[in-house]
């Protein structure tokens, strides 16, 4: 095995970019509020993504050009916000089987390898809706094309360290050719380059896996995936006679096997999507997933196929882009900073360590059996344990240093590119993750003392996914054509009046009578969810709830277990049966079978048993939360109204056209079927009501995965009191109808974001270590707050908090026993206006982001930067300022309390 590995003796250097270096750090500014307004003059530090010719620039207004209705004909209707109803086409729901996500597939990195050398295919003119059959500059490549490239091996160039100038992009004549000048550089790499950029600690974390993918407009699925399942096809409910080896519609078996012929479409009656509305992993669906090990470093070289010209969008989303991995223990360069995007033609090298936090302080020898990688019989692991090397398989796993408790599940990764992250997300650039674990192996049968054996399937060794479902959930919309809509414009929020499950309206899914984990993810722009799950009943009167009038139905409440909460399983399973008043608000009854609220951004991952219930029974996802705009959530509808219809909104048409939405909110309602097959097998996946927390005359159950920080121990206040504190107000400004938003610091001034500006700035308590305790990296705590009634779920991009209070209250259930990384603060029943919550930084150094995960806020300048400083840092690092020609850097300034914060100790 040919690897570039070092042993721990040899770490990579870990000190500032020398003088000579494009990316040398700089001085503070001697007048920090001088330069934070000269800022404010100078141009967005977006502009080189929107050059059109000879150095001519497009504004964001023009950006949204060609959107199906501009500003002037916007209507005052709420559902979708400003736009017309979406028209089903004659589509009904539960027609269409939900596509089960497809696996990216990784290789092996190994730099003696051959590797394919066909570059990035060019945009060429073709038939819409792939191509564009008139402009190059608006098209893409042809599909076939895009198949050989993405089926070549290994990797060209070949990865870096430090981003590659040396190649350029492969599309720098045709783009000169549109810019009407010549490029002196244009590289094939978007990162930024020099030290300041480069992968920290490449040797030590040296990439094993890598894939390649493509964000390209919407095409037609090739079928190049199908052979890096991890399943491939042939085992479990992915096998012949499996539930899911058809993979898009059971009565045609051309799909049995591979997704190749899915085209993306909402729903078989609905119109192919065109290649400028909908841009994807890919450019396909089904919508994709990664899947990694703990300890196993993996690349993602992402290129970027959309089109050339800004203005090939369909009215919205920007053809730059830069990849959040939300929310992994990353280092900043591979973190997908909003100003570090790059270009059509070009590729950026993602590098995901993939290790535990604490790798530098806990378990540094590795020898803790709950800090593993899961394997199959054979496969080796570089470790750098205390004699570092290969390790081999033994009995499942490979021990691997760092925090077990600090071990992540469910992930995902999308667009962040500056001001334009809604709109590229709602177009497609988002992908699911899942991290596996000697805790959450994807094998229920292991029963070894540290597998949880969460629901997932045993014919694999580890991954399996029979009975572990991704759902990403999100508010859609479309125009009149059927394609694709979003609302620029406005600032508040867009709410979509389609539900989608995979990027389908109202799909169905067969499941088994057994155990199913749901790992659910909220897409949305800025649409919150409460989530409710019930059973179909013959007879109107025969259960709990009625049915629609003369429907001849009734339903029931589904019991369940939350298990994780974001990325993290918790200490204990939450039980959402009833039980327990989960809340503390004295009302058992409002959570049972039912979520909480799910903001933007959120993960719940659940246990449901459907072995309770008769094989043919149909059950549903339903939705009861409602909204009229995208300021916040307005109010749960009750669930049986819902259910009755007493509660249904209806369109109302004019002119013989689908108008306008009346009595209610049309996402409130059914979102997904399921139907419970017979099932064979032996269900071996743990019982959630064995990991319980403590109830009324009940002692707790055996913990998950218990939080670093013991909140029954009152020794965790003295950890705290010599953390330094943070405080950031979200609030709303009167700035112009694109930033009314504003982040206020502890300086105590409410600012418009500025990538050139660093809002906070703690410190890593030490460098890379060997081996040996060096403490627990640095802890800080942190309160967000906001004002007015406006909902915010905010995200803090590398590390997750613990809650400690929820507004003067402690966190509910599903808040105590987590570690989290969105934090809901608004007026909302289950929000409150502050939240604050303990984190931690170690291991990695850089630039990072904290906003607001209604992305239309965070697009209108609610958005701040902070840094992770290098021990004893002094200069402050540039910021990166990406054009055609490459990337250059500007001088970054910090704010007044950048670094010292509010102070020590007691809460504000």
């Amino acid at each position: 095995m040919s690897l570039n590995v070092s042993f721990a003796s040899d770490l990579d250097d870990f000190g500032e970019p020398p003088a000579t270096d494009p990316s040398y750090y700089r001085e503070q500014p001697l007048d920090p509020l001088a330069a934070i307004a000269e800022h404010a003059t100078m141009p967005h530090t977006f502009e080189g993504a929107l050059e059109i010719n000879n150095y001519q620039y497009i504004t964001r207004e023009q950006v949204r050009d060609g959107n199906a209705l501009p500003p002037d004909e916007l209507t005052s209707r709420n559902y979708p916000t400003n736009g017309y109803p979406s028209s089903l086409f004659g589509a009904q729901p539960w027609t269409q089987k939900l596509l089960m996500f497809e696996e990216f597939g990784t290789e092996r990195l190994d730099p003696a390898a051959a590797a394919g050398t066909m570059p990035l295919p060019l945009p060429t003119l073709g038939a819409a809706p792939q191509q564009d059959p008139a402009n190059v500059w608006r098209s893409s490549p042809q599909s076939e094309q895009l198949d050989v490239f993405l089926k070549q091996t290994g990797l060209h160039p070949f990865p870096s360290r430090a981003a590659n100038t040396d190649f350029s992009n492969p599309w720098k004549s045709e783009v000169e050719l549109f810019l009407e000048r010549f490029l002196t550089q244009s590289p094939a790499e978007g990162r930024p380059p020099g030290e300041g950029w480069a992968h920290q600690r490449w040797n030590e974390f040296y990439p094993q896996q890598f894939f390649k993918t493509l964000q390209a407009g919407a095409r037609v699925n090739g079928g190049t995936r199908d052979e890096k399942q991890l399943h491939g096809y042939q085992v479990g409910e992915f096998g012949p006679g499996g539930l899911y080896y058809n993979t898009a519609d059971n009565s045609n078996p051309a799909f049995n096997g591979t997704t190749r012929g899915i085209p993306i479409k909402i729903h078989p009656n609905m119109p192919v999507q065109d290649h400028k509305s909908v841009w994807t992993f890919d450019g396909t669906l089904p919508p994709k997933l990664l899947m990694v090990r703990y300890g196993q470093p993996v690349l993602m070289r992402h290129y970027n196929a959309l089109p050339i010209d800004p203005g090939a969008n369909r009215g919205f989303g920007l053809h730059t882009i830069t990849t959040h991995e939300h929310n992994g223990h990353n280092p900043a360069e591979s973190d997908g900073f909003a100003n570090a995007f790059f270009f059509p033609g070009q590729f950026y090298d993602y590098r995901w360590p993939i290790q535990l936090a604490g790798y530098d302080s806990i378990n540094t020898s590795a020898t803790d059996a709950r800090a593993a990688f899961p394997c199959s019989p054979g496969e080796t692991l570089w470790v750098n344990d205390a004699a570092p090397g290969l390790k081999t398989c033994d009995n499942g796993s490979i021990k691997v240093r760092g925090d077990w408790r600090e071990t992540m599940s469910t992930h995902w990764f999308h667009d962040h590119m500056l001001d334009f992250t809604a709109q590229n997300v709602y177009k497609g650039n988002a992908a699911m993750m899942n991290y596996y674990s000697a805790l959450d192996r994807g094998n229920e049968a292991i029963d070894d003392g540290v597998n949880l054996r969460l629901p997932s399937g045993a014919g694999l060794p580890w991954g399996n996914r029979d009975y572990d479902v991704n759902l990403v959930i999100a508010d859609k919309a479309w125009d009149r054509s059927g394609q694709l809509w979003f609302n620029p414009f406005n600032s508040d929020g867009f709410i979509g009046d389609r539900m989608t499950v995979n990027w389908q309206w109202a799909p169905k899914l067969d499941v088994r009578a057994r155990k199913y984990r749901f790992r659910i993810l909220n897409g949305s722009v800025s649409r919150y969810f409460t989530l409710a799950l019930v059973a179909e009943c013959a007879g109107e009167k025969t259960c709990p709830m009625s049915g629609p009038k003369k429907s001849g139905k009734s339903y029931k409440r589904v019991p369940f277990h939350m298990v994780a909460n974001d990325g993290n399983i918790l200490e204990h399973a939450v039980p959402f049966d009833g039980s327990m008043d989960l809340d503390n608000d004295g009302d058992r009854q409002e959570h049972n079978g039912v979520l909480p609220l799910q903001a933007i951004a959120e993960r719940y991952d659940i246990v449901v048993d459907f072995s309770k219930l008769a094989v043919g029974t149909k059950v549903y996802f339903v939705n009861i939360m409602e909204h009229d705009t995208g300021i916040g959530v307005k109010q749960n509808i009750p669930l049986a109204e819902v259910l009755s219809e007493e509660y249904k909104a209806v369109i109302e048409r004019k002119n013989g056209q689908d108008y306008r939405w009346r009595d209610g909110d049309p996402a409130v309602g059914m979102v997904m079927q399921m139907v419970v097959q017979p099932y064979s097998g032996t269900d071996l996946s743990m019982n959630p009501a064995d990991y319980e927390p403590a109830k009324s005359g009940k002692p707790a159950g055996k913990k998950m995965v218990p939080l670093w920080l013991d909140r029954s121990n009152p020794g965790y206040l003295e950890t705290l009191s010599n953390a330094r504190r943070r405080e950031f107000v979200f609030g709303r400004s009167s700035g112009t109808d694109d930033t009314p938003w504003t982040i206020q610091t502890d300086d105590g001034i409410a600012r418009l974001a500025d990538a050139r500006r660093i809002d906070a700035a703690p410190q890593l308590a030490t460098g890379p270590t060997s081996a040996g305790f060096s403490g627990e990296g640095t802890v800080e705590v942190w309160k967000v707050k906001t004002g007015g009634g406006w909902s915010h779920p905010v995200h803090v991009h590398f590390e997750e908090g613990i809650i400690l209070k929820r507004g003067d209250k402690a966190p509910p259930e599903w808040e105590k026993w987590a570690r989290k990384d969105i934090y809901r603060i608004g007026g909302e029943d289950e929000s409150t206006s502050s939240v604050e919550f303990a984190i931690k930084f170690r291991e990695f150094a850089g630039t990072y982001v904290e906003h607001c995960h209604n992305t239309q806020h965070e697009d209108s300048s609610m958005l701040l930067r902070w840094d992770i400083e290098k021990p004893g840092q002094f200069l402050v690092m540039p910021t990166p300022l990406p054009s055609w020609e490459g990337v250059e850097y500007a001088p970054s300034v910090g704010v007044p309390s950048f670094r010292t914060g509010s102070g020590w100790g007691a809460s504000n």
